[in-house]
């Protein structure tokens, strides 16, 4: 197998990357309380894994509306912008490149993460299915629960989510980011906008496809005016199948993702944005995205195509040979080993990870994983 391929240098942007792996979101729900802060041991665990050769934090909530999960980190107070700086310094000192990821749940969240014990807000007043939230129950302890129905948002906030995305943007590149990303994925706000099984609006945000993409046509060209559109990458979560399994939400199956997904690919290229994230399906034997899909993506953006999703060094060696795909992130192993690029190079064993320790709790399933030992 050809791994070297992945230990390619290549260009994301202003940024040399010294290599093609990468450390993808991943929710880990270790913030300081209260505040959503981001902490010391938050900054450990990203060093640790700076051996990537681009990284993006875990999601990292706009504003106080845009938390789903106890205990995820915030990018809207002093003290956040604080503790982020900890994390950016601590990987720059590293040599890697990290963006934030900008993220707001939408519908997909409980009165009681919400300012004031208020609903939830969304395109459109449908309660989140298939999906729980995580809800703190008692210091440091939590459980899964429901979502609560949320309630339409106005035209006019609509209009001030944007430029809440666009300070949150600013505030990111306070904290010392490279750049950021914009979950568009996974059935959160901007997703919700998207599809049709969740936006019911009859404003200028809702009906036909182009005017559901308004939402993230206006972000996206509003947080590239802050950062720089060579700074600035969007996470797509293109679902071609679904599955009944109880697992972490995975988002919505479209009529006709192939097209819906081109078109807002589309939307990317005509602001020139520096990439796209294609979060796969991951559950056990899922289908992989089909060729015609990963072909039109690649003839319609001419920016860098990242790929996730359950992925092993051979299918991420297969997508790039292939020239489907420029940078390919490996989730759950990056979570056990730290020093996974090493592990790849050289061709050692994994660790394997604690599912028990994925969310919440101490530095055990944190950074307490060992690098390899040869």
């Amino acid at each position: 197998m050809n791994r070297e391929i992945l230990f390619e240098s290549t260009q994301l942007g202003p940024y040399t990357l010294k290599n093609r792996i990468v450390l993808p979101p991943l929710t880990r729900s270790r913030s300081s309380q209260p505040g959503n802060i981001p902490n010391d041991l938050m900054a450990d665990y990203y060093r640790q894994r700076a051996g990537a050769g681009f990284m993006v934090t875990e999601g990292t909530q706009i504003e106080p509306r845009g938390q789903g999960y106890a205990w995820t980190p915030g990018m809207h107070s002093p003290e956040q912008v604080e503790g982020w700086r900890k994390i950016t310094a601590a990987v720059h000192a590293e040599g890697s490149i990290i963006f934030a990821q900008l993220w707001h749940v939408g519908r997909v969240s409980h009165n009681s993460l919400q300012p004031g014990g208020a609903a939830p807000v969304a395109p459109s007043a449908i309660a989140a299915d298939n999906v729980k939230v995580f809800v703190e129950t008692g210091p440091g302890q939590g459980a899964l629960t429901e979502p609560s129905v949320p309630r339409a948002l106005t035209t006019a906030e609509v209009k001030e989510l944007v430029q809440l995305y666009a300070q949150a943007a600013s505030n990111a590149l306070d904290a010392g980011f490279d750049g950021v990303e914009l979950h568009c994925a996974n059935g959160y706000l901007v997703n919700q906008f998207i599809s049709s099984h969740t936006n019911r609006r009859t404003d200028e945000y809702g009906g036909p496809l182009q005017n559901r993409l308004r939402f993230l046509r206006e972000v996206v060209q509003a947080v590239a005016d802050v950062v720089g559109k060579e700074r600035l990458g969007v996470r797509f979560a293109p679902l071609f199948a679904s599955t009944e399994e109880d697992r972490v939400y995975l988002g919505l199956v479209e009529d006709d993702p192939h097209e819906t997904y081109i078109e807002a690919i589309k939307v990317l290229e005509q602001v020139g944005i520096a990439y796209v994230s294609l979060a796969e399906a991951d559950w056990d034997n899922a289908p992989e995205l089909p060729e015609t899909f990963r072909n039109d993506v690649r003839s319609n953006f001419s920016g860098k195509i990242l790929y996730a999703g359950k992925y092993n060094v051979e299918r991420g060696v297969r997508v790039v040979k292939a020239g489907w795909g420029d940078l390919i992130a490996f989730g759950r192993p990056f979570i056990a080993n730290p020093d996974l690029p090493e592990r790849i190079a050289q061709g050692w064993p994994l660790n394997a990870v604690d599912p028990a320790t994925m969310y919440g709790g101490t530095d055990k399933g944190y950074t307490d994983y060992p690098s390899y030992r040869p």
